[in-house]
């Protein structure tokens, strides 16, 4: 007969699992809640940017761009995970109650769950498109938005799947060493599990990009568009870009988490945990660079809503003053320039 340990403090479980914790604050400690807030809050600011930028601009008003968005709101999300976890972690793990420590994973879990669905979201989407030789899908907004909610659906459910019974809190011989009070199964579930989604999304984007370049210069004479061929191929980089920089992020926690299920005793887990997870961290601050470099037209809608909220106090008030328009030479009433770069954040933009 088991017994459970629902009323223990934190700290009985990590020295149960031989995991140091300590409510004193050395330098390491300093240097990355330091470091980790300032990443945390380009992190949102950055995801939040890409947001705006998807949903002022018509041109992105498509599925493939709505979940590149969702995308964001994933990375969004796990900023302020990692921001509520760097306020719930090294001296501070050792006040936490059960429940705290299991929202703090949760958290995590959940940012995961959405950014591998959210993934896989795509592959499908791409796959129907390219292979129905279409730039982009005919799904219904609807469709589109009972898909993003589906997605976090599944994101909330797995996150909470520990909290609902699959942990050690009644069977301490099963606790894990990096998440003392998680299962050493449920690690070596989710970890695997994650990595066959990993697998197959890169199988699927491997055989998508293979096909858009064998037949790029057949599908030219199907469209109006001579860059139609050129736009896919590039839009294929960019998501397989962002597909490989999460693999490459997330890889080497997954295994360490896996190692860590599978009980590996000779496997230093601890030494590389911290490191695995900041590398973790960075991917959500990954892909809104890939997004600007990738994409013109996102590049300019980011110039153009940072040209807004950055302008001048003085050019504000002389906006305002003068109702934003100024008489041209010709007689005519012409808006200020500063005005028509952000009415112009409404109008899709169209690459020269």
């Amino acid at each position: 007969m088991y017994e459970c340990h629902y009323d223990k403090p934190v700290a009985f479980f990590y020295n149960n699992s031989n995991k140091s914790i300590t409510p004193d604050w050395r330098t390491q400690d300093y240097v990355i809640v330091s470091l980790g807030l300032v990443v945390c809050l380009i992190v949102v600011f950055s995801n939040l940017l890409v947001i705006a930028a998807i949903a002022i601009n018509r041109h992105f008003h498509y599925p493939i761009y709505y979940l590149l968005g969702n995308m964001a709101g994933a990375d969004l999300f796990a900023g302020m995970s990692y921001l509520y976890l760097l306020f719930h972690t090294g001296p501070y793990t050792i006040g936490l109650s059960v429940r705290q420590w299991f929202v703090r994973g949760a958290l995590i879990d959940m940012s995961l769950t959405a950014s591998v669905a959210n993934l896989l979201a795509l592959a499908v989407e791409r796959h129907q498109t390219v292979f129905a030789m279409q730039l982009h899908s005919k799904m219904s907004n609807q469709r589109v938005l009972l898909l993003i909610l589906g997605l976090w659906a599944v994101a909330v459910v797995t996150g909470l799947v520990p909290t609902m019974g699959w942990n050690c809190l009644c069977d301490l011989g099963t606790c894990s060493t990096a998440a003392p009070l998680y299962s050493r199964s449920f690690l070596v579930v989710w970890a695997v599990l994650n990595l066959l989604i990993f697998s197959v999304m890169v199988a699927m984007y491997a055989r998508i990009f293979a096909y858009v370049r064998r037949n790029s210069r057949t599908m030219i004479p199907h469209t109006v568009d001579q860059g139609y061929s050129e736009t896919l191929l590039s839009l294929m980089k960019t998501v397989v870009i962002i597909l490989g920089a999460f693999v490459i992020c997330w890889t080497p926690a997954l295994v360490i988490l896996l190692l860590d299920g599978l009980d590996c005793k000779a496997c230093a887990i601890l030494e590389y945990e911290k490191y695995c997870l900041v590398l973790a961290e960075c991917n959500s601050l990954v892909n809104p660079i890939i997004y600007s470099f990738r994409d013109r037209d996102m590049r300019r809608t980011f110039k153009r809503i940072l040209c807004c909220l950055f302008r001048s106090g003085e050019e504000q008030q002389e906006m305002i003053a003068s109702a934003h328009f100024r008489t041209s030479q010709k007689g005519t009433i012409e808006r200020s320039d500063s005005d028509a770069r952000c009415r112009s954040l409404s109008r899709p933009l169209v690459s020269p």
